[in-house]
């Protein structure tokens, strides 16, 4: 290993003598620079060297020669030259980049990020080593799309090859015939090279620039004919672009139609390989709409029919028919809105789902923005809502977000009363067990107690009681847990109510058992009663809700939480408690490290040396394996 470094280093002498004898570097610097490429090297020669060995090698090689491209500049500014000969420093720092890249790519040969990362390097400094890299990473990479993407691009752009270009694409093509990106992009390149022979013909003065050839009169054309020499051929068979003299009347879009026959082709071959493909047929519709050719309508007709055939069973097909009809759905007038409505309710004749139903209610909902939310066309969309959402409940399409959908809809459009009416519809209706439903239609009836009364009677209590009641006593706690903070938030300062719901909460954590994590109801119950009532009161809550069969690992917790805050601000009883609550909580949960390291860390800083030796002894006689989860005592 020690003699490879050792040559390779002997091999950049006469590098590093260039740089002393220009002066860019002084002798330290350079003995610094052999010291960091040993430094290197070895690393490159271990048994197994890591990518980011190769990465951070080429990246001291980058920053060293940028240093060493300033330092030049500036030489040059202070001596007047305006040119320096180039020696062996100006090419060696790029080949030893290049080399490293070479290595780590051979290493690395999957790594596709890192072949990037080595064609854009030679791509910014023009090295003519990007073809072989090139062709390597294609010979290596030949199911990944993005490889001949890359390679036909850099033909077309940088090389100047469309020949080669399309080769590559089309090579691409065959061994990667499902991808998408290839076939549109294969397509791009072909109007590409249209367009750039419309403008040659521009420059030539053979055409004005509309994509249309105007027939020649005779004294032109023998002009033409008598002078070829001073016209430049287009492609190897002297004409342009392999567009003939048209010798009709009037004008022929030569290359609209040629670009037509390209489309055409590409079209039919990408539908063969992707048929199910809806994404391909809308880009190719893009790039059709942007692009000027001949009789596009006729080509657009039918790449809207073929996917009317092969995609009329799609919600999505329906919803980006209605959509595209309209440029900006925010600033939709009446005309537009009824045409897309037609379209959606087309759509649900040939797909009654209830995706086909979201997608509609989405786009309405769209189309209320803050500029027509009190226009005539708010009224029309919500008149179409209703109409919906009655279809999708007689077609069995209604589901619970999509109730959940109109309801917040009707909310923010500030129709409070049609919002409850319809909630308590759903509740007593398909939906009486449907947690979010019952959270809007108890938000709802508060804030209309509210509207009528700032104090709300004893009846109106009552009331929400009985609803919260008859919801929570049907659905496990983990999903009411929105349903139970709001009954207790609301109740907080009506103790009778209070308490009640109070006691209805040991019914569903007797038959569920408490959480060990996340959202803890028991725990939530014991901190609003210590907000309200007091240490005493909250101690009396949590004992009675750890003599429940499963209590839950998160009301230990909260409640040795309790108990410690309570003993740092003097309470004697409080690290007693806390005690207590961990032996009780360790008697299920014994294998908890993270518990064994809670109750070592309270005895630590709140005990003392035998209490807490005694706790890591027993630990590490609980855990075995995991004796190192445990952070040794201090004793």
């Amino acid at each position: 290993m020690a003699d490879v470094v050792q040559f390779k280093l002997e091999r950049m002498l006469d590098e590093l003598e260039d740089l002393d004898r220009r002066g860019l570097f002084s002798k330290q610097e350079i003995a610094e620079i052999v010291k960091q490429r040993r430094k290197f090297e070895y690393r490159l020669k271990r048994p197994s060297p890591l990518k980011q060995d190769y990465l951070t090698y080429i990246d001291y090689e980058k920053q060293l020669d940028a240093l060493r491209i300033l330092r030049r500049k500036s030489f040059l500014k202070k001596s007047g030259d305006k040119k320096l000969k180039k020696s062996v420093s100006d090419y060696a720092g790029v080949s030893r980049i290049l080399e490293i890249y070479r290595l780590a790519t051979t290493r690395f040969k999957g790594d596709i990020e890192l072949w990037f990362q080595y064609l854009e390097f030679c791509k910014a400094r023009g090295h003519g080593r990007m073809k072989k890299a090139l062709a390597q990473l294609v010979r290596f990479h030949p199911k990944v799309a993005g490889v001949w993407i890359y390679a036909a691009a850099w033909e077309f752009d940088n090389n100047l090859n469309v020949a080669a270009a399309r080769a590559l694409m089309q090579n691409g093509l065959r061994t990667c015939p499902t991808s998408e990106d290839l076939w549109v992009e294969y397509l791009r390149m072909e109007f590409t090279y249209l367009n750039k022979l419309k403008a040659r013909k521009v420059a030539l003065g053979e055409d004005e620039g509309t994509l249309a050839r105007v027939q020649e009169n005779a004294d032109d054309k023998q002009w033409r004919d008598e002078n070829k020499e001073l016209f430049m051929a287009l492609n190897e068979n002297g004409d342009v672009g392999g567009v003939q003299n048209s010798e009709s009347e009037g004008k022929v879009d030569v290359f609209g139609e040629h670009g037509l026959n390209i489309l055409e082709t590409v079209y039919t071959s990408a539908i063969e390989a992707l048929p199910k493909s809806f994404s391909l047929r809308t880009r190719f519709l893009d790039m059709l709409e942007a692009t000027e050719l001949a009789r596009s309508e006729e080509m657009r007709k039918k790449i809207l029919d073929d996917m009317r055939r092969d995609f009329s069973e799609e919600p999505l097909y329906w919803d980006w028919l209605a959509r595209v009809e309209i440029a900006d759905v925010k600033r939709i007038n009446s005309e537009q809105l009824g045409k897309a409505v037609e379209v959606y309710e087309q759509g649900l004749q040939f797909v009654p789902s209830s995706r086909m139903v979201e997608l509609y209610v989405k786009f309405l909902m769209d189309a209320v923005s803050d500029e027509n939310r009190e226009g005539e066309i708010a009224g029309e969309i919500v008149s179409h809502l209703k109409v919906l959402f009655e279809k999708a409940e007689s077609l069995g399409c209604i589901t619970e977000d999509l109730a959940c959908q109109f309801v917040s809809f009707l909310l923010n459009l500030g129709k409070l009363d049609e919002a409850k009416i319809l909630l308590e519809k759903l509740c007593s209706g398909k939906f009486p067990e449907a947690v979010h439903l019952w959270t809007l239609r108890l938000s709802v009836e508060m804030k209309c107690i509210q509207n009528k009364s700032p104090s709300p009677s004893k009846a109106d209590l009552l009331y929400i009681f009985q609803l919260l009641r008859n919801i929570l006593m049907k659905v496990s706690v983990s999903e009411a847990e929105d349903l139970w903070t709001m009954g207790l938030k609301y109740f907080a300062n009506h103790r009778h109510h209070f308490d009640k719901l109070v006691e209805a909460s040991f019914s569903p954590l007797t038959k569920d058992g408490g959480s060990d994590s996340g959202f803890s109801l028991s725990s939530t119950i014991v901190n609003f009663i210590l907000e309200r009532d007091g240490v005493d009161s909250s101690r009396q809550m949590y004992k009675r809700f750890l003599a429940l069969p499963h209590p839950g690992l998160a009301l230990y917790k909260n409640c040795i939480e309790l108990e410690l805050n309570l003993a740092s601000t003097g309470d004697k009883t409080g690290l007693p408690n806390a005690r207590k609550i961990y032996e009780s909580a360790l008697a299920t949960y014994d294998q908890d490290a993270s518990l064994w390291q809670d109750y070592h860390s309270m005895e630590v800083k709140m005990g003392s040396s035998e209490t807490a030796a005694a706790v890591h002894w027993r630990a590490r006689k609980a855990l075995k394996d995991n004796i190192a989860l445990v952070p040794r005592s201090n004793s």
